[in-house]
C-alpha cells in the first residue's frame, strides 16, 4: 500500500458538492479515476473512502446477469411444468434452518 498523501479541495459539481483531487493522483492510480464508492465518516474531520474498481463492477454485472438468466430459466420451467412445483412446507424450512445453523455470512 502506498504512503502518498494528496491534498484535496472543495469543488462544486453541478448542484452537488465534491472534492477535487490533484492530477498526480490520477497519474499514480489511473485505475481508480473512474471508480465510484462510498464515504464512511469516522469523526468530524476524518473520513474513509471505499472505492469500487471497474473489475469489481464488471464481476458484479456478470454475476447479476447470470442470476437473472437463471431465475428467468426457473420461471419459464415453472410455467411450462406447473405439475413439478412443490409447496414449501414448514418441514422444508426447518431442514434449511438446521443446515444453515452454523453458517456465518460476511
Amino acid at each position: 500500500m502506498a504512503d502518498k498523501i494528496y491534498p484535496i479541495a472543495h469543488a462544486k459539481i453541478g448542484t452537488q458538492d465534491g472534492f477535487r483531487l490533484p492530477r498526480a493522483f490520477s497519474r499514480d492510480y489511473p485505475h481508480l479515476v473512474n471508480a465510484s464508492g462510498y464515504i464512511e465518516v469516522l469523526s468530524d474531520n476524518t473520513f474513509l473512502i471505499r472505492l469500487d474498481t471497474k473489475e469489481k463492477e464488471n464481476a458484479d454485472e456478470t454475476e447479476s446477469l447470470m442470476l437473472s438468466l437463471f431465475l428467468d430459466f426457473l420461471m419459464k420451467d415453472a410455467m411450462k411444468n406447473p405439475e413439478k412445483l412443490v409447496s414449501y412446507t414448514k418441514e422444508m424450512s426447518d431442514e434449511m434452518d438446521d443446515l444453515l445453523a452454523d453458517v456465518e455470512l460476511d
